[in-house]
């Protein structure tokens, strides 16, 4: 059963395999995407490790002279047609310091660096790794100093396409942007594939797009970033700049360079998370509205990501596994990890990020429950997540309550993380 499964997702990634980097969906989603493509080359690294590692230079090709590595590339063979927002939307040649290749103007969580310490230890070498090092630095640098809007040593993200989408935790600041009467017309190219009830709404969209439209006016730049509408702390991205930070020290070792100023970022954002983000009467993490300086009152799967961190305090620890296994995010006649938990008032089981449980969430606690030594608890969550993925098929997300799949079609990070998961349970993978 497992070699079938294993078979399938390599045939999946195989499929949206583009010569250069892989889609996370043919229909959906025809271009390269930032961490999708770092997660993916954590599951390509078993199936052909020259893939993985082009699948990473190819993402940093594209990086900004700001550092900033964008969160789409786009190809250039799909029609503009095919995807919205399209190239022509972003204007990203327009914009100062922009790559040659047509890409987006914002980003993504920093996966990069975790991504290619794990390729490296696939190939051993440190050709390629020296070769990205400076990218990965830049990419860092960028989250920790253009990013850190509120001084305190969080990164901000500007869109709601950072992070987790249409997550509830972006609500309150969502509401607090005004459409103008006049936006742009636009035409949703999501909604040609997959059903209106798992995507975001007309007026989420609406406020992406409007989003978008300012950062774009703005020369996608750092000058009066204080001053844009929608700034939010979010416990995703600092918990994966901080593994992105202990990443890039143990690679910096490797090379002879100096591992010190990374393992000094990763405490600074680490004691920032602590002072800032965490919530002891709910064992969670929250996200923050920068603008506000406000904590945000939505409890949803980013607040259990800090588990990556190896050396978040034991009573941390301690307190978000006692929420992750309780049954409002892990139902024990159902599939972790919701999204959102099952009890808040505006729990979707299938629209995306209000409550579907998803491959990439689970593969990065299980990822954090191993840092803590608490395996047997992450092999239950990786059984528990393949047994989704047979019953729901590669999709982009699954019922918690039934298991069955909703969104994309042939899902890439599904089919490669499916795969690491495999490797990880049969004992392979480090």
């Amino acid at each position: 059963m497992q070699n079938r499964l294993r078979a399938e997702a390599a045939a999946v990634l195989a499929d949206n395999w583009l010569g250069a980097s892989t889609v996370p969906s043919r229909r959906l989603y025809p271009h390269q995407w930032n961490w999708d493509s770092a997660l993916i080359a954590f599951g390509l690294r078993h199936v052909d490790v020259g893939r993985a590692r082009q699948e990473i230079s190819t993402l940093l090709a594209a990086q900004w002279a700001n550092g900033m590595v964008p969160h789409i590339i786009f190809d250039a063979a799909t029609a503009h047609g095919d995807y919205h927002p399209n190239a022509g939307f972003w204007n990203s040649r327009g914009a100062p310091g922009a790559p040659a290749a047509e890409t987006s103007g914002i980003t993504q969580p920093p996966v990069a660096a975790p991504a290619a310490l794990a390729v490296h230890r696939h190939t051993a070498d440190l050709d390629w790794l020296r070769e990205i090092y400076p990218k990965l630095v830049a990419y860092q640098r960028f989250l920790t100093e253009h990013r850190n809007v509120g001084g305190h040593g969080l990164v901000s993200i500007v869109h709601p396409w950072e992070s987790l989408d249409n997550s509830p935790a972006w609500d309150a600041a969502l509401a607090a942007v005004t459409v103008p009467a006049d936006l742009e017309g636009y035409t949703r190219h999501d909604l040609k594939h997959a059903p209106a009830a798992d995507r975001p709404t007309a007026d989420e969209y609406d406020r992406y797009v409007h989003l978008v439209a300012l950062r774009r006016a703005a020369g996608y730049g750092g000058d009066g970033l204080a001053e844009h509408p929608f700034l939010v702390e979010d416990p995703l991205t600092n918990a994966i700049t901080v593994w992105a930070a202990q990443s890039l020290a143990e690679i910096a070792t490797l090379l002879d360079e100096d591992p010190a100023p990374h393992r000094a970022t990763a405490a600074r954002v680490r004691e920032a998370m602590l002072a800032h983000m965490w919530d002891p009467a709910a064992n969670l993490f929250r996200a923050r509205d920068a603008r506000t300086a406000t904590p945000v009152a939505a409890d949803t799967v980013a607040g259990f990501m800090p588990l990556l961190d190896p050396e978040l305090p034991d009573d941390i620890v301690d307190g978000l596994v006692q929420s992750l296994c309780h049954k409002r995010f892990w139902p024990s006649d159902g599939f972790p990890i919701a999204s959102q938990a099952m009890d808040s008032p505006g729990f979707d089981a299938s629209r995306y990020w209000r409550g579907p449980a998803w491959v990439n969430t689970n593969w990065l606690i299980w990822t954090g429950l191993r840092a803590h030594g608490r395996h047997a608890l992450a092999a239950e969550l990786a059984a528990a997540t393949l047994d989704m993925v047979r019953r729901g098929g590669w999709r982009e997300h699954f019922s918690p309550l039934t298991g069955e799949g909703h969104g994309a079609t042939n899902f890439s990070w599904t089919a490669a993380l499916t795969i690491d998961l495999l490797d990880g349970l049969d004992g392979l993978d480090g």
